[in-house]
């Protein structure tokens, strides 16, 4: 999923800045400016890197190819916790999985999946520089990483979960 909603993204992306905030956002990434408030300084800072992969007058596009990425890899997350969920709900805890519940556990996360990558609204997110794409990258990475905690709550460093979860929403605050 990560592929296909890689591909269909990077082929639809702007070319340069498109309307609304992207052309700011843009522009502070490159040039490392403070934005309007908040500001998003973890967007400026990771943009500035994507910006400055090719020349100035290609700035814009890389910084849409960011969010393009980003958004790809949302969707192999979601993919995750779809699949992950599904198959809590069809699988006791001591039972082995058969073909068919790994064919219906993994047809769920596909179809939920690529659902969400070519909804409307997050796909026009997904192609333009904006801080939506990496907001919801993080929305779906501590989402994913609160079910693994909970799968090894009981275990001896479930601690570790906590503390990683806790540092990825206060990176988070930095994109939006």
């Amino acid at each position: 999923v990560f592929a296909i909603a890689a591909t269909v993204y990077l082929m639809t992306i702007e070319p340069t800045a498109s309307f609304w905030d992207c052309g700011e956002f843009i522009t502070s990434a490159y040039k490392l400016e403070v934005g309007h408030p908040p500001g998003a300084p973890l967007f400026m800072l990771v943009g500035n890197i994507f910006s400055h992969l090719t020349d100035a007058g290609n700035a814009g596009k890389m910084v849409n190819v960011m969010s393009a990425l980003f958004s790809a890899l949302t969707i192999m997350f979601l993919f995750w916790t779809i699949t992950h969920l599904t198959r809590r709900m069809l699988v006791k805890d001591d039972e082995k999985i058969s073909l068919s519940q790994t064919i219906l556990i993994l047809g769920c996360g596909l179809v939920g999946s690529l659902a969400y990558t070519f909804s409307d609204t997050f796909w026009f997110s997904a192609v333009e520089g904006e801080v939506y794409a990496s907001s919801s990258l993080f929305t779906a990475v501590v989402f994913w990483l609160i079910l693994k905690w909970e799968e090894h709550a009981d275990g001896p460093h479930a601690d570790r979960w906590i503390v990683l979860i806790a540092y990825l929403m206060g990176l988070s605050i930095g994109v939006h």
